[in-house]
């Protein structure tokens, strides 16, 4: 059983053509397939260029189809060496954050083009089919949870793109594992402001949201006793995670693990002291 939210959608013309990137099995020859409708549907709804390459013509182009499908992880499950936040929940994540899903994450969330979440979607779906099955949470009902945005964001942007991908990412889970329900909680907030994490070194992340988050009253009963998947878009040290994991945990979550779009790829991956 999947429940979303209200309005979401997985546009189900476009998944199954997108979600062969999530698969498994995909290969070089089935990536090379996924141009045609995917492309004909995003065009009806794109600004005049691509998300991906920001070249005239389709919103979404058969070069960045087969450029995104090299992104994709060997196994989804991210190994904590490569996160920097030691406290981080076990996390899992579609691919590795390049280009060109790195400018699409950029428009879709900063630019207004949530023409893109169609792609973006399955590949979210991905993880958190990963994340549940991984957690071993079969026949429970797991709450899906998006990272906060702070209310800054939220009134610059007009809204918040993630809770919008979530929904869309749970709408389109068709292999969820036996017995598992899904439905999106929007129940962390930022109870204070915090800086923009673009350009701070990991032990920075870390201290500038330490505290931040907190689950809204409201939703205090529905966290508590349940498994919670906090999702994200993009992970780099784990300190979002870290600190949402924390926040529900104090809420009285029973189990919180990550799933996210993509993880950034460290250049100096974390040390392992050996003794």
């Amino acid at each position: 059983m999947v429940v979303a939210t209200a309005g979401a959608r997985c546009d189900r013309g476009v998944h199954p053509l997108v979600s062969r990137l999530a698969a498994p099995a995909a290969t070089s020859a089935s990536l090379a397939r996924l141009g045609s409708a995917t492309g004909a549907l995003l065009d009806l709804m794109a600004p005049g260029e691509c998300a991906g390459c920001r070249r005239p013509g389709a919103g979404w182009c058969r070069r960045c189809e087969l450029a995104l499908g090299r992104l994709r992880r060997a196994g989804p499950r991210v190994d904590p060496d490569e996160l920097s936040a030691g406290a981080a929940p076990p996390t899992w994540a579609w691919g590795a954050y390049g280009e060109p899903l790195r400018t699409v994450v950029t428009v879709w969330k900063d630019e207004g083009r949530r023409d893109v979440e169609p792609v973006l979607a399955p590949l979210l779906a991905a993880s958190l089919t990963a994340a549940v099955a991984g957690a071993g949470w079969s026949g429970r009902a797991v709450l899906v949870v998006p990272a906060p945005s702070s209310r800054s964001a939220v009134r610059r942007r007009g809204d918040a793109p993630l809770l919008s991908l979530a929904g869309r990412a749970v709408a389109c889970v068709d292999r969820a594992p036996p017995g598992a329900s899904l439905r999106v909680a929007p129940a962390l907030q930022q109870v204070r402001q915090v800086a923009d994490q673009a350009g701070l070194g990991s032990d920075q992340r870390a201290a500038n949201l330490v505290g931040a988050a907190a689950v809204r009253h409201g939703w205090r009963a529905v966290v508590a006793g349940r498994p919670v998947v906090l999702v994200d878009d993009v992970v780099t040290t784990g300190s979002t995670l870290t600190e949402g994991a924390r926040a529900l945990h104090e809420a009285g979550a029973a189990d919180v693990v990550g799933a996210v779009v993509a993880v950034t790829r460290r250049r100096h991956p974390r040390a392992v002291t050996r003794r």
